[in-house]
């Protein structure tokens, strides 16, 4: 039985050793027997003594600087059988204390073969030894045990106090500016890596940077915030090798403990990457900012997604975009050859934050034109950098990277269209592309009307800016033309449910805005106001009214186009919408209000110089229709042509007696009286015999019929039938089939055009003669009274010779002019019959209603 025992004994001696209680005077004090109790007495009472023990010691532990744990397994007896008092057990314990630090650091005074493990905590118990027995061993086994760090008490409070602030705050934005990575280990065979960095939260991922080509110590210098809820969750980021077609390779990994940055203070952490596999992978270089906000920050912010993401989930459209960036993209030059031939075949992809364009890749060619136009959205919180990245398209393989470069959107001007020439990095060539930022929606917008307040004197200013005594400052500066949208009225239903998400753009030539969106309405109220540098003042301001579909895909509902020389100043009218081919009347109805100030000289000037060129405009196809139009259109030419022939002729012939007395004599005087400066008083003659008319009998032009004008897209099915009867032949013959037809087409498209450029010629000529736009009419009569006067007293001789000298030397003064007939350019300016029409006019409908011509059959 006692061999039984043994072991128990043993192991509650060591216990009891941990600490050796002896009195002040260094002798230990026997506790007396403990009267006999309950078993469950004595652990209650046990239980009870401990905690009271540790209570009172805690007072005087207060202000130490470092702390041990205390466990009392059973209470002290004194010698009287009564037990120890607080006072005296804390003095009782101070000094068994010392005594224990006096003998050994790491062992125990009672066995000293028995070495208690390293630990910031320990254990004191406190026991009888003295007729306990097996009962020491039925102790309660509860154990009160204070927990202490070796740490100084001074740093508590700071990590409580922390602790404390951190939970203040019921929410948080971190601002992260990504700058760089360094030493990122290789993952390509080329010895080197295509390095993005992924940043999550709660295993979410919040932002993707752009990918780096080629460097294993790239520079992002990209920033983005995020909402974060809880503080101790650390923010996982991942670097990632891309490969194009394949999974791209893990290149480490790091954690941004949030706790440790301080509240609204920049801190550059350098976050060493690693993996399961390697302890060192490069480190990244990032400045993180915390920033603590209030219930009433967090509500909205969160009322916001979630509003965003019922949107997405219920199809109820909302615009959480900022902005819109359109971009067109033109051409590139002097670009890297990657093929063996000398040549590439380039593309272009965009990525602005998570939204990414990719172009058609050019063939064989290192100065390729693109003429693409896209749009790609901005958001308040993400970058703001464009970037733009050059690939050659390659049919086996990965594509090659041929150049890079980033625009930096925060230092372009808004509601602005700029011409941007980027160079790629390295001197890799330029890529040509327009850029506007437009579309931005909220009242604290420079485009709303909310905050415009017009100002007389700055009108006044401008009108001095544009006036006659500043025609010689900047010759390309001619106007400036500001519109005001109001709203529109009665549109088309172009989504299910009866409604429509209108927004409108204007374009003048290449400059093009746009208003914000309204969702689910047929009648949207806008309220903006734009601003336009007019370089041409015969541009047309082309107004068309958009709805907005998911994926970025647009709906067309109703466009017009508006002359600026018809503009009247200050005017508030409603406009009625047409077709996409301006010829019919469409539905709805807009309202504008335009002020246009520009200066004379400089238009005059201009007028004369060759047109501005629109990049983007509908790809021109061979039509039957077309064809057909054009053919009769110079038939009516060259039927007035024979008409004036066959005059002459009849006077030749006397056919009439009168009639050829009278041109005899005539051409008689004339020849023996003509002189050079005659010939523009003659042309003035008719000008002021066409004004006449225009302003007595109002009958000086025949206006063009809209039965004349066949809609372009009735061939379209024809087209479609042609090329699907050919899908039943052989592969080999139907190629050689659609190259055939395809050369067939470029010819006659080749004729088409060529006839519509002299039936154009011949319309404009006439419409000139008969004012149809006054201040070209008026410029002409202008030019030839000047003329006139300068052919009477300047010899022939020495007009020819100025006019020879100019032509001759132009290309040397002037290297970059482009080479042009002034009389062209100027008849260019002059509307055709065709272009007449799409500029008239309807009388809006503001009912809603409608009567549609039907086209001709």
């Amino acid at each position: 039985m006692e061999a039984t025992k043994g072991p128990k004994r043993e192991k509650g001696r060591k216990y009891q050793s941990a600490t050796d209680v002896r009195t002040d005077a260094g002798s230990t004090t026997p506790p007396s027997p403990p009267p006999m109790m309950s078993r469950r007495k004595r652990l209650w009472s046990s239980f009870r003594n401990k905690a009271r023990r540790l209570r009172g010691k805690t007072k005087e532990r207060s202000n130490s600087a470092e702390f041990n744990r205390l466990s009392a397994s059973q209470p002290n007896i004194a010698s009287n059988g009564s037990a120890i008092k607080g006072d005296e057990f804390d003095a009782y314990f101070e000094s068994s204390k010392a005594r224990q630090r006096e003998s050994s650091k790491e062992r125990s005074m009672s066995d000293p073969t028995l070495t208690p493990q390293p630990s910031t905590r320990s254990v004191r118990i406190s026991q009888s030894d003295h007729g306990m027995g097996d009962e020491a061993e039925v102790d309660s086994g509860i154990a009160v045990i204070e927990q202490t760090s070796t740490t100084p008490t001074s740093a508590e409070p700071t990590t409580r106090q922390r602790h404390n602030v951190f939970m203040e705050h019921p929410f948080f934005m971190l601002e992260v500016q990504l700058v760089e990575g360094r030493d990122l280990v290789i993952r390509d065979s080329c010895g080197t890596s295509d390095p993005y960095v992924k940043f999550k939260v709660g295993g979410k991922q919040v932002f993707k940077s752009r990918t780096v080509f080629k460097n294993l110590n790239p520079k992002w210098d990209e920033r983005f915030s995020v909402a974060i809820e809880d503080i101790y969750k650390p923010v996982q980021i991942k670097v990632f090798d891309y490969d194009r077609g394949m999974h791209d390779d893990p290149m480490g990994g790091t954690e941004i403990e949030l706790t440790t940055l301080e509240l609204n203070k920049c801190t550059e952490l350098r976050l060493k990457l690693s993996d399961s596999k390697t302890d060192y992978m490069g480190y990244l270089i990032l400045n993180c900012t915390l920033i603590p906000k209030t219930q009433e920050d967090k509500e909205m912010y969160f009322k916001r997604s979630v509003r965003g993401s019922d949107t997405a989930s219920k199809k109820m459209k909302m615009q959480i975009w900022s902005s819109v960036v359109t971009i067109v993209l033109v051409e590139g030059s002097n670009l890297v050859p990657m093929d063996d031939n000398g040549f590439s075949d380039p593309y272009v992809k965009f990525q602005l934050g998570k939204e990414k364009y990719r172009s058609k890749f050019k063939s064989k060619t290192l100065n390729p034109k693109w003429l693409e136009q896209f749009d790609l959205r901005m958001y308040d919180d993400q970058t703001s950098q464009l970037e733009m990245t050059v690939f050659d398209h390659d049919v086996t393989g990965k594509d090659d990277f041929m150049g890079r470069a980033v625009i930096d959107l925060a230092k372009l001007e808004r509601e602005c269209t700029h011409t941007i020439c980027q160079n790629l990095e390295d001197g890799a060539g330029m890529v040509r592309l327009l850029l506007t930022i437009s579309g931005t929606a909220g009242s604290e917008t420079i485009t709303d009307l909310a905050n415009y307040t017009p100002n007389p004197r700055d009108r006044e200013e401008r009108v001095r800016n544009y006036g006659l005594l500043k025609s010689i400052n900047n010759i390309k500066d001619v106007g400036w033309l500001q519109v005001k949208v109001f709203k529109a009225q009665g549109l088309r239903a172009a989504d299910f449910g009866g409604q429509s998400d209108p927004f409108c753009v204007l374009e003048l030539v290449n400059s093009r805005l746009q208003t914000h969106t309204e969702y689910k309405t047929l009648n949207p109220q806008w309220n903006k106001i734009f601003t336009f540098n007019v370089k041409d003042i015969h541009s047309m301001l082309e107004v068309s009214v958009w709805d907005e579909d998911r994926d970025k895909k647009v709906e067309f509902l109703g466009k017009l186009s508006i002359p600026l020389l018809r503009i009247k100043n200050g005017e508030r009218r409603w406009y009625a919408l047409k077709d996409k081919k301006l010829l019919h009347r469409g539905k709805g109805a807009i309202l504008l209000e335009m002020d246009l100030i520009f200066n004379h000289i400089k238009s005059a000037i201009r007028t004369v110089n060759p047109l501005e060129e629109k990049y983007m405009q509908p790809e021109q196809k061979f039509k039957i229709s077309i064809m057909k139009r054009n053919i009769d259109r110079v038939s009516q030419i060259i039927s007035s042509m024979m008409e004036g022939g066959r005059f002459l002729q009849s006077c030749f012939n006397w056919e009439s007696t009168p009639r050829s007395i009278t041109a005899f004599i005539v051409y008689l005087v004339v020849v023996w009286n003509f002189e050079l400066y005659m010939l523009p008083i003659t042309l003035l003659i008719l000008f002021l015999k066409n004004l006449v008319i225009a302003q007595i009998l109002g009958a000086f032009k025949k206006e063009p019929v809209e039965d004349d004008y066949v809609d372009e897209d009735d061939d379209d099915d024809e087209d479609d039938k042609e090329k699907s009867v050919k899908k039943s032949d052989q592969k080999e013959e139907k190629k050689s089939f659609k190259e055939k037809l395809q050369a067939i087409q470029e010819v006659c498209l080749q004729v088409q055009q060529g006839m519509d450029m002299v039936a154009s010629l011949g319309e404009r000529v006439k419409n000139t003669f008969n004012w149809t736009v006054p201040w070209l009419s008026g410029l002409a009569v202008i030019i030839l009274a000047v003329g006139t006067i300068v052919l009477y007293l300047i010899p022939l001789r020495l007009l020819l010779l100025a006019w020879g000298i100019n032509k001759f030397t132009k290309k040397l003064r002037k290297p970059n002019a482009i080479p042009n007939n002034e009389l062209l350019d100027y008849l260019s300016r002059v509307p055709s019959d065709s272009e007449l029409l799409q500029y008239r006019e309807y009388r809006p409908d503001l009912g809603g209603t409608t009567i549609s011509k039907k086209k001709r059959q």
